[in-house]
C-alpha cells in the first residue's frame, strides 16, 4: 500500500504531461473499436443478403445470380481488407509505444533536465522511473486488449466465405497472449534504450528499430517455436487449418530432397529415386502451445531489459 501511494503523485504528473497524447490514443482507440463493430455488422448484414438470394458464390447460375455474386466478393474483400489493415496496425503498436516511452517519456526529460525537479521532491529516481513505467503500461494494454478482443470479435461475427487462417501473421499476431506480451516487451526496451541513449531521437528510433525487428523475428521464425507434426506418403491428405511449414520430396531411403527439384515430372523422380512426399506441418491445436512459447520469451526479455533499466538508473544516480 505504501508503495502504491508513493507513485500517485508521480503519476499523476505523468498523466498531466501527456493528457493530450493519452485523449488521442484513446479517441483513436475508440473510433477502431466502433469501426469494427459497424464493419462486423455490416458483413453479417450483406451475407445474409446475399445468402437470401439462394445464388452461389462462385457464380454460374445466370446472369442476375452472377453480378450478385461478383458485388457479394467485391464487399466480403473489402471488410476482409479493413480487418487486415486494422490487424497491421495492431501489430506495430509496440514499436510504437516502444519509440513514446524511450523518447518522450525518458529520454526528452534526461536531455532537458527536468527529471531533476522531480528527484529533489522527495521521488526518488526509482520511483521516477517506475511511475513513467506504469501509466503507459496500464493504459496501453488495456486498450491493446480491448482492440485485440474488438477485432477477434469482429473477425468471427462478420460472415465471410474466406476465413482468415489461425497462422497467418495478422491473425496469430493479434489474437491470444501475444499482443499484451509484444507491447510489455517494447515498453520495457524503450525505458532501457531511453537511459542509455539520453537523447530524444536517437532514443526514439533505436527502440522503434530494436522492437520492430523483434515483431519481424518472430513473425517469419514463429514455426519454429514448437515441434511440428509431419506427413509422409505418395499422396499427402493435407486437411484444413494445417499450417504448411515445410513440404519436399522424399527418396527411397527417407531422405528430403526439395519439391521444386522435379515438380512432379515422372522420368526426374524417378532418376532421384523419389518414392514419396513430406509435409511437416502444425494443426490447429498448436495454436495455444506455439502463443504461449512466444509470450514466455517475450516477458523473459521483458523482464531482463526492465532489469537492466533500473541497473542503468541505479548506476548513474549513484
Amino acid at each position: 500500500m505504501n508503495t502504491l501511494t508513493s507513485l500517485r503523485g508521480p503519476a499523476r504528473v505523468v498523466v498531466r504531461q501527456h493528457r493530450w497524447t493519452l485523449w488521442i490514443a484513446g479517441g483513436l482507440a475508440l473510433v477502431a473499436v466502433a469501426g469494427l463493430i459497424a464493419v462486423a455488422l455490416r458483413a453479417s448484414h450483406v451475407a445474409e443478403v446475399f445468402a437470401a438470394s439462394n445464388c452461389p458464390v462462385d457464380g454460374g447460375a445466370g446472369r442476375l445470380c452472377d453480378v450478385q455474386a461478383r458485388s457479394y466478393s467485391d464487399s466480403t474483400s473489402k471488410y476482409r481488407s479493413v480487418f487486415t489493415d486494422v490487424a497491421l496496425v495492431l501489430t506495430a503498436l509496440p514499436a510504437v509505444f516502444s519509440a513514446f516511452v524511450a523518447g518522450p517519456l525518458i529520454a526528452r526529460e534526461l536531455e532537458s533536465g527536468t527529471f531533476k525537479l522531480s528527484w529533489t521532491q522527495s521521488v526518488s529516481p526509482a520511483r521516477w522511473l517506475a511511475a513513467k513505467l506504469a501509466v503507459p503500461t496500464v493504459l496501453l494494454l488495456t486498450g491493446t486488449v480491448v482492440l485485440a478482443a474488438a477485432l477477434h470479435w469482429a473477425r468471427s461475427h462478420a460472415d465471410t466465405p474466406y476465413a482468415s487462417e489461425w497462422h497467418t501473421s495478422d491473425v496469430f499476431a493479434t489474437t491470444g497472449t501475444v499482443p499484451a506480451a509484444h507491447v510489455l516487451f517494447g515498453l520495457c526496451v524503450g525505458a532501457l534504450v531511453g537511459l542509455l541513449a539520453r537523447r530524444t531521437l536517437l532514443a526514439l528510433s533505436v527502440s522503434a528499430l530494436v522492437t520492430g525487428a523483434t515483431i519481424m523475428v518472430f513473425r517469419y521464425w514463429r514455426g519454429e517455436l514448437w515441434p511440428t507434426r509431419t506427413l509422409t506418403g505418395p499422396t499427402l491428405n493435407a486437411k484444413e487449418g494445417m499450417w504448411w511449414v515445410e513440404s519436399g520430396d522424399l527418396t527411397s531411403s527417407g531422405v528430403r530432397v526439395p519439391h521444386d527439384l522435379c515438380n512432379t515430372v515422372v522420368s526426374c523422380m524417378t532418376d532421384h529415386d523419389i518414392t514419396a512426399h513430406y509435409l511437416d506441418y502444425h494443426p490447429a491445436s498448436h495454436f495455444w502451445p506455439i502463443q504461449l512459447v512466444e509470450t514466455g520469451i517475450l516477458l523473459a526479455l521483458a523482464a531482463l531489459a526492465l532489469t537492466l533499466a533500473f541497473r542503468v538508473l541505479r548506476r548513474r544516480t549513484a
